[in-house]
């Protein structure tokens, strides 16, 4: 577009600035909010490659920028007033295509909003589009879309290979990563924040299960579930995270406590914290690398001041398989819904057909391969002879994970320091492509989080041998993500973390 072009001279850059850094230069009036939109808009545009964005809503984010700097001209500040974000596809967002990247919901417009988007726009901040993800959030590559795969900016120093940007979360993690929008909305299931923000070199943080509402979210699995956002930096985590939580009485498993101010939070200060490692997660066969950043990690937080103490967290070994009972269980549940008959996809029946054959070929034109799976396994553990078993036996398992975590926090233990994957981001097809206990072993670091509601967050720690970022994982205390948050931030200004991927899009 001619506009576009013309516009690109006076605005580039501007996407690469974090949250904090536009917001403060917009209540300073240094640019505008349509200024620092067109700049996102423009290299979304340029990186069609990534295929992160999947409904570019350009003219809703210019009209929504332009509002943003009516409200700055009248000195109305919001905390995210003028800000350009994605918003990943499983967020119902009103008059905008949202189909949780499958094709059962093709054409799908929701009349209303996701309360956490609707929280964000009334912040003023600004929606760029929507952003790319697993299948229902079933996924941790980015493989399972109907839009197809989203590609990791990132790129290893010996061949071109594309990479995986991880999932579900994936198409926010490339976006965010790749500077194609300042923050996005992620959710998170049993890793889907935290796991692609570790591939991509970004942060990510999954609150406190309750502390952001999940109305206008497409369900996987009720009891796990959580949304949060995917930013630049701890400081911006911080900023996102206010804007999205708080009580909302749509949404039964929200909780009604107050929203602290999380930016406040980061004062740097740590000494005399205690943080945990478990030595459960000391697996075999973790990389070097990971395990050499795990050990600086250590060494910084006890150069702040906190105190590294050995933990166990014995029912962690339980945790993938209590995963992946309750989390099919709880999608077969929540996918009923679809059956061609209220919105979405309709198969077409032939001469004959009865209402049983709508919903048969619909599901089977509509699901992809891995939400059948899962839908499958989940049927299975629910069904008559097998839900006593399966579910109910897994089910109490999760009742000791949530234990040990509550035992090791009654002693002293403020937060605790893991890995957050077992590897850098590997080649796309690579695991989708074999056994699919090897991809769900991906998430090895970070289910227990989702399995006892706790918060957690990924920060960037470094590169490995191949030029590819490795995070690290702080588990924190429910309902302390200030603290969390707080102990991220002094992590994250030892690390010094400022690695970008080198442009090829």
């Amino acid at each position: 577009m001619p506009f576009r072009r013309w516009w690109s001279r006076f605005v580039a850059h501007l996407n690469e600035l974090t949250l904090s850094e536009a917001r403060d230069a917009l209540r300073k009036k240094q640019f505008t909010s349509l200024e620092i939109t067109m700049a996102c808009l423009e290299a979304i545009d340029a990186a069609a490659d990534l295929n992160a964005f999947v409904h570019n809503t350009a003219e809703l984010a210019v009209e929504r920028a332009r509002a943003a700097d009516k409200r700055l001209s009248r000195n109305e500040t919001p905390s995210m007033c003028g800000l350009p974000i994605g918003i990943k596809d499983l967020y119902c967002t009103q008059g905008v295509a949202t189909q949780a990247a499958s094709r059962i919901l093709q054409g799908f417009k929701p009349e209303y909003e996701s309360t956490v988007t609707k929280k964000l726009r009334d912040v003023g901040a600004v929606m760029l589009g929507k952003l790319n993800m697993d299948e229902f959030a079933m996924g941790s590559s980015n493989e399972t879309s109907c839009y197809g795969n989203a590609i990791n900016p990132w790129r290893r120093a010996t061949d071109d290979s594309p990479l995986t940007p991880g999932g579900s979360s994936g198409g926010s993690a490339s976006a965010v990563a790749a500077d194609l929008c300042l923050a996005a909305t992620g959710t998170d299931t049993g890793g889907s924040i935290r796991q692609p923000a570790s591939l991509t070199g970004i942060t990510g943080i999954k609150p406190t299960y309750g502390r952001c509402s999940r109305w206008g979210i497409i369900a996987f699995a009720s009891s796990l579930d959580q949304a949060g956002p995917m930013t630049k930096s701890v400081r911006d985590a911080a900023i996102m995270l206010e804007a999205m939580s708080g009580y909302d009485p749509k949404d039964s498993t929200s909780a009604n406590c107050s929203v602290p101010n999380f930016e406040a939070a980061l004062t740097g200060h740590i000494r005399g914290k205690t943080i945990g490692i478990p030595r459960e997660y000391k697996v075999e066969g973790l990389a070097d690398d990971i395990e050499s950043l795990w050990k600086q990690g250590q060494d910084m937080l006890k150069g702040a001041g906190a105190k590294i103490v050995d933990i166990s967290l014995p029912h962690t070994r339980y945790a993938l398989p209590v995963y992946y009972v309750i989390a099919p269980a709880e999608a077969s549940s929540n996918l009923a819904r679809y059956d061609g008959i209220r919105y979405g996809h309709r198969a077409r029946l032939s001469a004959g057909d009865g209402i049983v054959d709508l919903y048969e070929k619909t599901r089977a034109e509509g699901f992809g391969p891995e939400v059948k799976r899962r839908i499958m396994i989940g049927t299975y553990v629910l069904s008559s002879g097998f839900y006593e078993a399966h579910y109910n036996h897994a089910r109490k398992v999760r009742s000791l994970i949530q234990r040990d975590f509550t035992d090791v926090f009654a002693q002293g233990v403020d937060a605790i320091l893991t890995p957050a994957t077992p590897s850098a981001a590997f080649d796309l097809g690579e695991l989708s492509n074999t056994d699919p206990v090897e991809m769900y072993l991906n998430d090895i670091f970070t289910v227990t989080v989702n399995l006892a509601g706790l918060p957690g967050i990924s920060i960037p720690a470094g590169l490995n041998r191949q030029s590819l970022p490795l995070g690290l994982q702080l588990i924190g205390q429910p309902w302390e993500e200030g603290e969390l948050l707080n102990i991220a931030y002094t992590l994250e200004k030892s690390i010094d973390y400022r690695e970008k991927p080198t442009k090829w899009w």
